[in-house]
Formats: structure tokens, C-alpha cells, sequence
């Protein structure tokens, strides 16, 4: 057997260890998951939506349980991981609306009656991220099961804990055993599984452009569907008419939070040249306030990164060419830290403003008028999220239907509502998630005519 251990990123200790499991077993759960499949998808839809009701109140009950736990193991501030845990509540309670709402049509032909129907895949493969492993789980888990499929989840190798309870919880909710299966193990093996065994019907991916690619080349072999969430290089964009003040107080939020380890991260911050000078003023004393320190602090805003690997990656990105214009703080001792930074690249060509970071670092960029503005942010392969500060309605307007950008707030930062659709545009991503159409993402669309000469 092969184990993990699991390692606070705030203290560097080992917090638990973990059974990785292998091909033999991922067959096996997978095959389990494919036999429960049929007798999942004859539950009513109403007794479907009170399991999954069921499984919400489980997850409100142990709510603090799971945001502590996954401080230990993520290094997320407390109070990001209480909104965590939180959102894959709310995201099950919104999905428990589904089952009953999975409406077909009946299509006027001649001859008889065509009818549709919104037939479940089967098996559904979620492979989760370490970023933000509990609400990431919910949105892909949450309507395949509101569907009718089954489900068996990775969560990423280094943040297993919060999926292996979440699927402790949907047992002791009352779903049906192997409806819903957490299978820690590495990505080369589970993940790459979930892609070849042909009875998963769909993949769910969060991750990196460049694993994306792969599961979707590997997912064409045998034209199995996908839904793909992949990495951003978002801008936030600050027109000179805008409210400076809380344009710089509420940046640090849009690329600080979880350490930047953020796919929507605010990380190219593009203002106006003429208020260009003003707006850096502003923002140094927002980006120094930034308490960065024990994720466990009910005051802390800022934790460390994921790993000793990753906080090297992160600050490959500096070196002795680029301009910093200043920096927050950090603790000292043990811990995965990184200042929260902000640079100030020569060029929006370079790399630290063209690639994705992943970690504390923004790009503050000049721009002349509105056209540049648009060119600037659509200067890049992703399309996630993204920004724009202004007063000018008609201006937000224009500039939100022209950023190439699945995700875009005005006078906001927020990028994720589980009312809403979310993805990305470009190599950010392929498919929506969480929105009134989520459920809909996991089904086939069967066409029936009945003769009735």
C-alpha cells in the first residue's frame, strides 16, 4: 500500500496520512460506480432531491469541522475556508432543485408526437485542484448527481482531507453506497483512469492549461465529454473615471486572496495613464495592509502558499531585472510564505504579465484610452475572469462585451456565484459550471418520436 503524508503549509508538519490508491482499486470503484449507476437513475427525482438536501444539512452540520480541517491541510484562512465549506452547502441545496426541473420538450411535427429527454451519462470522473478543493468538488459532483449519474472524485494529492470526509458525509446523509466515491491516489493514475476507462462517460477537470490539454486529447480517443476549468491571467481594469480609492482599497482582494493560488486572480492590474501615478499612491498602503500570517487567526487575510515547490515556482517569477514597486509582509520561521508584491513590468509582454503565477504577485500596467484598455487585457491565451472600474455605464458596457472573458464584474471583484454560470474563455476552459443549467451539463439529450397515424 502506498500512503501520503499531508502537510500543513503553515507549519510544515504532517497533519495526516493517506492511502494512495491504485489502478486495481480505481477500476474496481469504477466499476462499483457504473453498477450502482443503474438503479441511481430510477430514484424519483423528488427522493433525489431530498437525498441531496439531506447531504446539505450533513455538510451545515459539520461546517466548522471542514473549514478547520481544511486550514490544516490548504492553508486557507479561516474565514475563506467557513465560505468553503459554505458554498458546497449551498451549491448541494441549489442542485437539490434539479432533479424535478430536468424538463424535456414536445416538438410540433406531423405524423405523431416528438418528445426529448434529459437522459443521465453514467459514470462521471471529477478531478479536483488544490487550490480550492471544497467548493470545486461540489460544483462538479453536486448537479452530476442531481442529474442522475454517479460520481468518483480525485481530490489533488496534496489536499485530500476535506473530499475524504465530504464523502464520509454523503454516506452518512443516506446516498446510496458507490454513488458517490473519493478516490485519493495520484493523478498519473487515478485521474488518467477516469480518461481510459470507457465506462466513465465524462470528465470534470480543475487544473492546469497544460494537464487540460492532455485529459482532453486522451477524453477524444473515445469522444467522451469534458468539462474544463483551466488557469487565467485576469485583468483588472481602472478607467480614470473611476472611484480610485476603492479600485486600490479592494485590489489586494482580487489577486492576494488564497495566496493568489487563484485562477481568476486579479493578477494585471491596467489603469489609465493619466491617474496611473495616483492609483500606485493608493495602493501601497491597501497592498501593506494585507495581514498575512496563521490561516487559523480569525484576523488573518492572507496564508501561505501550497508547498516549499510551489513558493519557489512563485518566486522564479522575480529576479533581479524586474521592478518591484513594494511589498507586504510575512512571517518568519516555518511556513510556505510569500509577500504579497507588486511589480511594475517594462512591457505587457513580459513574462510576469503574460504568464499565470499562481501566487501573490500583481502587474500594474499604464494604459492610454479605452481601445488599448481592450487590446491589453484580450493580450493573452486565457479568458477567465476579470474587472473594470468605472462610472461610465455605457463604457462598462462596451468594455465587458469586448474582453474576451467568461467572467467579468464591474465596480466588483467577485467572479463566482453558484447562480450563475462560470467558465472561462480562450485556454481558460471548455463548459459551464454551477448556474441554473448546471445539471443539464450532465445529461443527453434523447429524442423520441411516437407515430400516431
Amino acid at each position: 500500500m502506498t500512503t501520503v503524508q499531508v502537510i500543513n503549509p503553515a507549519t510544515e508538519q504532517v497533519v495526516a496520512t493517506v492511502e494512495s490508491i491504485d489502478i486495481a482499486q480505481t477500476d474496481a470503484a469504477i466499476e462499483r460506480a457504473a453498477a450502482a449507476a443503474v438503479s441511481w437513475r430510477e430514484v424519483a427525482p423528488g427522493d433525489r432531491a431530498r437525498l441531496l438536501r439531506r447531504f446539505a444539512a450533513a455538510v451545515d452540520a459539520e461546517l466548522e469541522e471542514l473549514a478547520r480541517l481544511e486550514v490544516a491541510n490548504s492553508g486557507h484562512t479561516i474565514g475563506n475556508a467557513r465560505w468553503e465549506a459554505g458554498n458546497v452547502r449551498d451549491v448541494l441545496d441549489y442542485c437539490a432543485g434539479m432533479p424535478e426541473r430536468l424538463l424535456g420538450n414536445q416538438i410540433p411535427v406531423p405524423g405523431g408526437v416528438d418528445i426529448t429527454f434529459c437522459e443521465p451519462l453514467g459514470v462521471v470522473g471529477v478531478i479536483v485542484p488544490w487550490n480550492f478543493p471544497m467548493p470545486i468538488a461540489g460544483w462538479g459532483f453536486a448537479p452530476a448527481l442531481a442529474a442522475g449519474n454517479t460520481v468518483v472524485l480525485k481530490p489533488a494529492e496534496l489536499t485530500p482531507l476535506t473530499a475524504i470526509r465530504l464523502g464520509q458525509l454523503a454516506l452518512e446523509a443516506g446516498l446510496p453506497r458507490d454513488v458517490f466515491q473519493v478516490l485519493p491516489g495520484k493523478g498519473a493514475v487515478v485521474g488518467q483512469r477516469f480518461v481510459t476507462h470507457p465506462a466513465v462517460r465524462k470528465v470534470v477537470f480543475t487544473g492546469s492549461t497544460e494537464v487540460g490539454r492532455e485529459i482532453m486529447a486522451g477524453c477524444a480517443r473515445q469522444v467522451k465529454r469534458v468539462t474544463l476549468e483551466l488557469g487565467g491571467k485576469s485583468a483588472n481594469i481602472v478607467f480614470a473615471d473611476a472611484d480610485l480609492a476603492s479600485a486600490a482599497a479592494s485590489a489586494p482582494g482580487g489577486v492576494f486572496d488564497n495566496a493568489g493560488q487563484d485562477c481568476c486572480a486579479r493578477s494585471r492590474i491596467l489603469v489609465q495613464r493619466r491617474v496611473f501615478d495616483k492609483f500606485l499612491e493608493l495602493l501601497e498602503p491597501a497592498v501593506r495592509a494585507v495581514r498575512v500570517g496563521d490561516p487559523a487567526a480569525e484576523s488573518t487575510e492572507m496564508g501561505p502558499l501550497i508547498s516549499a515547490a510551489h513558493r519557489e515556482r512563485v518566486a522564479g517569477f522575480v529576479d533581479g531585472s524586474t521592478t518591484v514597486a513594494y511589498t507586504g509582509t510575512m512571517p518568519s520561521g516555518p511556513g510556505f510564505w510569500y509577500p504579497p508584491t507588486v511589480v511594475l513590468p517594462g512591457s505587457a509582454s513580459e513574462r510576469i504579465a503574460t504568464e499565470e503565477i499562481f501566487g501573490p504577485i500583481v502587474a500594474v500596467l499604464p494604459f492610454e484610452d479605452e481601445a488599448e484598455a481592450i487590446a491589453l487585457a484580450n493580450a493573452t491565451d486565457y479568458g477567465l475572469s476579470g474587472s473594470i472600474w468605472t462610472r461610465d455605464v455605457g463604457r462598462a458596457l462596451r468594455v465587458s462585451r469586448a474582453v474576451e472573458s467568461g467572467n467579468l464584474s464591474v465596480n466588483s471583484h467577485a467572479s463566482v456565484r453558484y447562480w450563475t454560470p462560470f467558465g472561462g474563455f480562450k485556454q481558460s476552459g471548455l463548459g459551464r459550471e454551477l448556474g441554473p443549467d448546471a445539471a443539464r451539463a450532465f445529461t443527453e439529450t434523447k429524442n423520441v418520436f411516437i407515430a400516431t397515424e
